[in-house]
């Protein structure tokens, strides 16, 4: 069966799906979106990915397309016409469709918004937990707000295929004082010395992940002790496990860094507690 694609108040065939070419999401990356994952026929963590959206389209000073209500509606209606059971939606928000000028559009001028998805193989996912993936640095030469969801997305995608080209899956953001960031699409996490998960803080200069969140909560629940800290390069590259997350892939252990070992290089006890345990914990949504 053709996927179905929701664009603008119509559901349509995928392949015909089509947005304005004035929307200022393709002229000037004025957008947010939001991407979650469903396993089990339930969506996960919707609730906190809908509460983001809502900072995200506030913190740029955009219009929610529809009630909250109506997009849970819209949602769940375009996962059942996919017939998703393991897999992802992705929403994206626009200021909307205007004639091409930096300055805000007219007052009133509608939010436009697609929202796509598609199921996915969980034994790929299965595969990278198992094995591990590799990363590399680099650089971080985004611009200030990475709190905010944007679909400003260019730095994120030339890290990934410099990674790809590395033979790695992941790229790792660098500040200008050698201190981790976060992953091109994920967040960071490290099991220090001490034995404590660590992770940066999220006020300012990543993006506060939703598996990030809930993740502290499985973490609570498991009784690990967490630590929300700066840490260097080089104390990631010590560290006894190195692992990332994010919607699509919960946990995966990083196992080698710009081409050094991380640890034993293999996949570490913590990493997999917490997977085992995380979609107990997560908020579940019915289709």
């Amino acid at each position: 069966m053709p996927r179905i694609a929701y664009v603008n108040g119509r559901y349509v065939k995928h392949s015909d799906a089509m947005v304005h070419v004035e929307d200022r999401g393709y002229q000037f990356a004025d957008g947010v979106y939001e991407v979650c994952e469903v396993r089990h026929g339930l969506i996960v963590d919707l609730t906190r990915h809908l509460d983001r959206l809502n900072r995200s389209l506030g913190e740029l000073r955009i219009a929610w397309p529809m009630s909250r209500a109506a997009l849970i509606h819209v949602i769940r209606e375009t996962l059942r016409r996919n017939h998703v059971r393991y897999g992802l939606f992705n929403l994206q928000v626009t200021r909307g469709v205007a004639r091409r000028d930096h300055v805000f559009p007219a007052p009133g001028t509608p939010s436009s918004i697609v929202v796509t998805a598609k199921s996915t193989d969980p034994s790929i996912i299965a595969k990278k937990n198992a094995n591990g993936i590799k990363a590399i640095t680099v650089r971080d030469n985004r611009w200030d707000r990475v709190d905010i969801k944007s679909v400003g997305l260019l730095s994120n995608a030339l890290a990934r295929q410099q990674a790809k080209e590395a033979g790695a899956q992941e790229a790792i953001y660098i500040d200008h004082n050698g201190m981790v960031k976060e992953g091109a699409a994920t967040n960071v996490w490290i099991v220090d010395s001490d034995g404590n998960l660590v992770t940066r803080p999220a006020e300012h200069g990543i993006l506060r992940g939703i598996t990030r969140t809930t993740l502290i909560d499985v973490a609570a629940k498991l009784e690990l002790p967490i630590v929300e800290r700066f840490f260097s390069v080089e104390e990631m590259m010590a560290a006894r496990e190195v692992f990332i997350t994010a919607a699509t892939s919960i946990c995966f252990p990083v196992v080698a860094i710009d081409g050094e070992t991380i640890a034993n290089g293999h996949p570490g006890s913590v990493s997999q507690k917490i997977r085992e345990a995380f979609f107990d914990v997560a908020e579940k949504t019915a289709i």
